[in-house]
């Protein structure tokens, strides 16, 4: 049997002193540590505690804890007369002493076993650290009125946390009553708080729709642009996804029709306010037309309405499930998007047969939620704040957008196609010119400008980009529209 000397107990036992964690629950610790891991084998006595307070340079009755704590936990035994000896299962092949200092120390860097890999489900997302950045059209969170915000939330923690701060699946029923008559009143959404789920995000509503209303070799139908996030969803459920163009109106109806003629489609995915990427609103003839195709073949609309408190230039046009009477429309959206990310939500509308089955979903994925948090927003909607802030706001992001589409026209007129948005935070833009994305890309970070390769489309057919500009102020438009258009002349 090894001799208590022969280990070098130094080497792997590393006392931190500053550490909230007292010093005999550290040695404890990564004794245990050495014993799980096979370095102190079974039946291998442990030095005396005098001796290992010396060569820890601790207190002896710290050692005493330690073994204490080992001995309370079942992992040594103490034999009078005879000293500490480690207990369990021997180890056919204990590791050698060479072995310390390059296993113990380190978490493995792979597993033991086999396991699913999913290359659908690699982080599309880039980042970089220059000083200007686009992005495919999201808010601008210094706009956010976040002390205001806080204080709302501190005061409803000290005042109602006692009776709304514990588990629940199913949301603040406060949040989803307002939140029901918010949609009612802004959208035409003829709904009760039974008809919400509330979620983290668009992408973990359409993740829930698409876990119960989904099955493998289902054809769901889509934008031949469409939101690329959405469709890793649609590809990880195992569905077929079949693209349908896209023009000034919004999607072609009548390839939706002869989709339907020749197969059995199972849903429809769109985001009719305005289309992702392109930005143009869906037509009221169409939208009536998708709803009377739905009826008569049998197929799911998913509705994603990402952007719908962002309008400028008249009322927006009501969704499609304000229409909906036969029950075929799944709508989804977000609420609080111009707040800051810890104060925004995501929900689904749905009627209420389905939406039992969604929130046993729900349940498993996201049982906890945010009460406090929803209640938050819903005293903003109760109290009128949220409207006070989105008309604030909306000022701001109309004059961005008027500034923007004005740099463009001056700086890349000559090299773009564009129309100005009625609405949303982005510009969609194709290229009249030849010009390789990438590489402009590549460029136009060298000069501190960051185009994520999310906001590049290129095929044979088409060149175009869509560009975000509600995060940026009028000197950072100026600054990025100016590296763009130098840099685009380098390349044309």
């Amino acid at each position: 049997m090894n001799s208590p000397v022969e280990f070098p107990y130094e080497s792997f036992i590393l006392i931190n002193r500053s550490s909230e964690i007292s010093i005999y629950m550290q040695i404890s610790n990564q004794l245990i540590n050495a014993i799980q891991r096979g370095f102190l084998p079974f039946g291998i006595k442990l030095p005396g505690t005098r001796a290992l307070s010396i060569i820890l340079n601790v207190h002896r009755n710290t050692i005493v804890a330690a073994y204490d704590e080992l001995f309370a936990q079942g992992w040594v035994e103490s034999l009078p007369n005879k000293g500490t000896f480690v207990i369990g299962k021997k180890h056919e092949k204990p590791f050698q002493i060479k072995d310390f200092e390059k296993n113990l120390e380190h978490y493995p860097k792979s597993t033991g076993f086999s396991f699913k890999t999913s290359n659908i489900l690699d982080n599309p997302f880039e980042y970089s650290n220059c000083e200007y950045i686009f992005n495919d059209g999201v808010p601008d969170i210094r706009l956010t009125q976040i002390d205001h915000h806080s204080r709302i939330y501190s005061s409803i923690l000290k005042r109602k946390a006692h009776k709304i701060g514990q588990y629940n699946q199913d949301g603040s029923e406060f949040f989803k009553k307002n939140l029901s008559q918010f949609l009612n009143l802004s959208r035409g959404l003829p709904i009760s708080k039974n008809n919400l789920l509330i979620t983290r995000s668009t992408e973990m509503s359409i993740y829930i729709v698409s876990e119960i209303l989904l099955s493998e070799g289902d054809i769901v139908l889509v934008g031949k642009l469409s939101y690329f996030s959405v469709n890793m969803i649609f590809q990880k459920a195992g569905v077929k996804i079949q693209p349908i163009s896209i023009d000034e109106e919004g999607i072609n109806v009548e390839e939706v029709r002869e989709a339907c003629e020749k197969q059995k489609i199972r849903m429809l995915y769109l985001t009719p306010h305005h289309h992702y990427p392109t930005t143009v609103t869906l037509s009221a003839k169409r939208r009536l037309d998708l709803l009377n195709l739905a009826n008569e073949f049998g197929f799911i609309i998913l509705e994603d309405d990402y952007d719908y408190d962002f309008h400028y230039d008249k009322s927006p046009i009501l969704p499609l499930a304000s229409a909906d009477t036969n029950g075929m429309v799944i709508y989804i959206g977000s609420f609080g998007k111009s707040l800051v990310p810890g104060f925004r939500t995501g929900f689904i509308v749905a009627p209420e047969n389905l939406m039992i089955e969604m929130r046993k979903y729900l349940g498993i994925i996201d049982r906890q939620g945010d009460v406090l948090m929803e209640h938050v927003l819903g005293e903003m909607i109760a109290e009128g704040e949220i409207n006070r802030y989105l008309k604030k706001s909306l000022k701001i992001y109309q004059e961005r957008r008027d500034y923007f589409v004005s740099l463009l026209e001056q700086n890349l007129g000559e090299y773009i196609d564009f129309q100005k948005p009625s609405g949303g935070l982005a510009v969609w833009m194709k290229w009249k010119i030849p010009v390789n994305l990438m590489q402009l890309s590549r460029n136009c970070a060298q000069n501190n400008l960051f185009i994520p390769k999310t906001l590049l489309y290129q095929n044979k057919n088409l060149t175009a980009m869509r560009l975000g500009f509600g995060n940026l102020n009028l000197t950072e438009m100026d600054k990025s529209i100016e590296i763009l258009s130098e840099n685009i002349k380098l390349l044309s």
